[in-house]
């Protein structure tokens, strides 16, 4: 054995910056990980697909009448539950998402990619189109511009709206619709005998010149884009029975339109980034067990040294 006071001189102490390195790798290994897991996505890229199926537009009313509270948790509220009740029937079929307001703004294009369009549906709410006067009209002509002309056989446009349409032109682009043979198919959501609108602080409700503003279900104006555009008009209301999503709907009624045979086409993709994280993650754990290794090595040497005096 080896006195105390002399084991310090005889036998270096472990190499406290071989510690602090170790720990430091082990962690920065385990956030870039955890960014890894979490699957990063930017930048687009071009992927070659083969489709069969339909092309279908979904509109979907963001004006400020659409939170209203007649449906739970309101109009808005359930229409995108509704729809990604409906995404997960499309089974190859392409799909886009427009959001409107006074104007109609593309936040997916046509896709496959069930993933992004997904992602487009979550972000999306009452600024995701510019304010103003709703206008359906706009609405569906901005639907029709994100439909091929040479595909329009196999096209349809699915409105979602409590048909408040403070234009009026939402029957002419219907006929629009009509004359490239694209049906529209039009979903009313909330209560018919109205309810009141939220303010922007959520502490009442709107009101103009002195009184509260009602917004109700305006079914005949969905009943006539429908019928104008040879689609059919589906009020939802304010049920919410398993016949009455949007999946059912798409079962029930658009699949009756003809699909596309199968095609080469090109879809632009979000681009997976999570290699960037994982390798250097992998690689930082690689090195933080060779530390060990080496302490381990360190402390046998140690322990021979202890043994032989």
């Amino acid at each position: 054995m080896i006195a105390p006071a002399l084991q310090g001189k005889l036998v270096p102490p472990h190499a406290q910056g071989r510690f602090y390195a170790q720990f430091a790798l082990v962690a920065a290994g385990l956030a870039l990980l955890v960014f890894a897991a979490a699957r990063p996505q930017w930048g687009m890229r071009e992927e070659k697909v083969f489709a069969r199926g339909r092309n279908l537009v979904i509109a979907l009313d963001v004006s400020r009448s659409m939170l209203a509270e007649d449906v739970h948790p309101n109009r808005l509220g359930r229409a995108k539950a509704d729809i990604m009740d409906l995404i997960g029937e499309l089974k190859g079929d392409r799909a886009a998402l427009l959001a409107f307001r006074k104007t109609g703004v593309l936040l997916c294009p046509l896709t496959t990619d069930y993933a992004f369009l997904r992602q487009a549906l979550d972000g999306t709410g009452i600024d995701s189109a510019p304010p103003g006067e709703t206008d359906l009209g706009d609405a569906i002509r901005k639907s029709l511009d994100a439909l091929e002309v040479s595909l329009d056989e196999y096209n349809a446009i699915l409105l979602i709206s409590d048909g408040e349409d403070l234009s009026g032109g939402a029957v002419d682009a219907a006929r629009l619709a009509a004359a490239r043979n694209i049906p529209i198919f039009t979903v009313g959501i909330g209560d018919a005998s109205g309810a009141t609108i939220p303010d922007a602080e959520g502490r009442g409700a709107v009101q103009y010149k002195g009184e509260t503003v009602t917004t109700r279900l305006m079914d005949e104006t969905l009943d006539a884009i429908a019928k104008a555009s040879n689609g059919r008009y589906i009020p939802l209301g304010t049920a919410g029975t398993a016949q009455t999503t949007l999946g059912s709907i798409y079962r029930n009624h658009l699949r009756t339109l003809a699909q596309k045979e199968q095609q080469e086409m090109t879809e632009k993709r979000l681009q997976e980034r999570y290699q960037l994280f994982l390798i250097p993650a992998l690689m930082c754990l690689l090195v933080a067990a060779w530390f060990s290794r080496g302490r381990l090595s360190g402390s046998r040497i140690r322990e021979k040294v202890i043994g032989d005096k």
